[in-house]
């Protein structure tokens, strides 16, 4: 597997916006994502989302695993270079 445009981006980066369209477009609920990433609750989600939390770069990174696993890259370049 090569490297892609979606290798460079920066989980710090992308807006609650994105996040909040990522995990939909990948097909989960705030519900699902919690059952699929040891220690993330839904709240946790919810805070994300509506930018009043943050969350730590390493559990940033396996949501965006988790929704990359299921988008391919130009989705994912789309949806975090334009919201």
């Amino acid at each position: 597997m090569g490297v892609s445009v979606a290798d460079d981006i920066d989980v710090r980066d992308i807006s609650p916006t994105a996040w909040r369209l990522l995990r939909v477009a990948a097909g989960f609920g705030q519900r699902e994502v919690e059952s699929e990433v040891e220690d993330i609750m839904q709240a946790h989600i919810s805070m994300l989302e509506s930018d009043t939390r943050g969350l730590s770069e390493a559990r940033l990174g396996e949501l965006f695993s988790l929704y990359r696993d299921e988008l391919d890259d130009e989705q994912v370049c789309v949806l975090v270079e334009h919201f």
